[in-house]
C-alpha cells in the first residue's frame, strides 16, 4: 500500500475527507528522490484551519505518542529536526495567510506549498523568515549567559533578539546586548546561521562578541530577561557534560543546563569553549 493510500485510509477511518491531503506541503526529498510532504492533522487544535482529529485515538492507531517540538529537540537528529522545523514553519505560515491582505479574498496554495496566490488580483505571497541575531558575549575569560522566565528551570543561553527594519546585523547585535545587559561591545564576529521555527519562523544569525576592557558590570533588563551572569570556562564545560553547577533560581538550587545540541546557541557555546582551550594551550 502506498503512503498516500495509507494516509487516505487513516483520514477516512476518522471521518476526514481525503481532500485534506491537498493541504500538505513539500519539505524535502530523500536520497532516492522521493518527495517528503508534511500535513497538519489539527489534533484537538481550535486554531488549525483543518477539522481536528482525536489525538488519543490517532496515537493508538499510529502506535506512538505526539510530543511538543521544543521537547523533541533533545531527541532528534539534525536531519529529522531540519525536516520538522521546515514543516512547522510552512504549515503555520499557510494557516495564517488564508486571505489576501489587499482584497480580503481567500488565497490558494500551490501544490508544493511554496507560495499562495490571490485569484482576484494575482498577488503572490511567499513564506518569510524573521532575521534574529544571537550572540555569545565574552570578556576574554568568561562568557555571558542569560535566561528568560519562559525557559525550562536552570536553562541559560546566549542573548538573542529580532533585527529592526533598517538595521545591519552588527547594529542589531550591539543594540540587543546594550538593551538586555547594559554592555558595550568592542568587537564581534559572525559564526553561523540556522532556521528556527520558534516563535514562528526565524533565521538565527549567530555571532561571537567581546566587551570593552573593564566594562563587565551587567545591568539586567528585567523586562527582557529573568537573569544573566558571567560563567567561567570550567563552569561551561561542566554544564556541557550535563553536570552543571547549582545556581539559585527563585530561592531554589537548580543545576545549570545549556541549550540542546541542535540549537545554534549550543554551537556558539561549544565554539567558545574550544577557542578557550586552544588559547590555553598556545599560552
Amino acid at each position: 500500500m502506498s503512503q498516500r493510500h495509507e494516509l487516505e485510509r487513516l483520514l477516512g477511518k476518522f471521518g476526514q475527507d481525503a481532500q485534506k491531503i491537498e493541504d500538505s506541503v513539500l519539505i524535502g526529498c530523500s536520497d532516492q528522490h522521493e518527495a517528503w510532504f508534511a500535513l497538519d492533522l489539527g489534533l484537538n487544535s481550535s486554531s488549525s484551519i483543518c477539522a481536528s482529529l482525536p489525538k488519543p485515538e490517532m496515537e493508538t492507531e499510529l502506535r506512538g505518542s505526539f510530543i511538543e517540538l521544543r521537547k523533541a529537540l533533545f531527541k532528534l537528529n539534525s536531519m529529522d529536526s531540519s525536516l520538522l522545523f521546515t514543516a512547522q514553519a510552512l504549515l503555520r505560515w499557510h494557516d495564517s495567510h488564508q486571505f489576501c491582505s489587499r482584497s480580503g479574498q481567500p488565497t490558494k496554495k500551490n501544490v508544493a506549498g511554496s507560495k499562495r496566490v490571490c485569484p482576484s488580483n494575482k498577488i503572490i505571497y511567499y513564506p518569510q523568515m524573521a532575521p534574529v541575531v544571537i550572540v555569545l558575549v565574552s570578556d576574554g575569560a568568561r562568557c555571558l549567559l542569560a535566561r528568560q522566565s519562559s525557559f525550562p528551570k536552570g536553562l541559560y543561553s546566549a542573548l538573542a533578539g529580532f533585527c529592526d527594519i533598517g538595521e545591519r546585523i552588527e547594529d542589531a547585535v550591539r543594540r540587543e546586548v546594550a538593551e538586555e545587559v547594559g554592555l558595550e561591545l568592542e568587537s564581534l564576529q559572525y559564526s553561523a546561521s540556522q532556521h528556527w521555527p520558534f516563535p514562528n519562523s526565524s533565521l538565527m544569525i549567530a555571532c561571537h562578541a567581546t566587551v570593552k576592557p573593564g566594562q563587565t558590570e551587567i545591568q539586567v533588563n528585567l523586562r527582557e530577561l529573568e537573569a544573566a551572569a558571567w560563567f567561567s570556562h570550567d563552569e561551561v564545560v561542566t554544564a556541557l557534560r550535563g553536570k552543571g553547577r547549582y545556581i539559585q533560581q527563585q530561592n531554589e538550587p537548580i543545576p545549570l543546563s545549556l541549550p540542546p545540541k541542535l540549537a545554534i546557541a549550543h554551537h556558539l557555546i561549544k565554539e567558545w569553549v574550544e577557542k578557550q582551550a586552544c588559547s590555553s594551550l598556545s599560552a
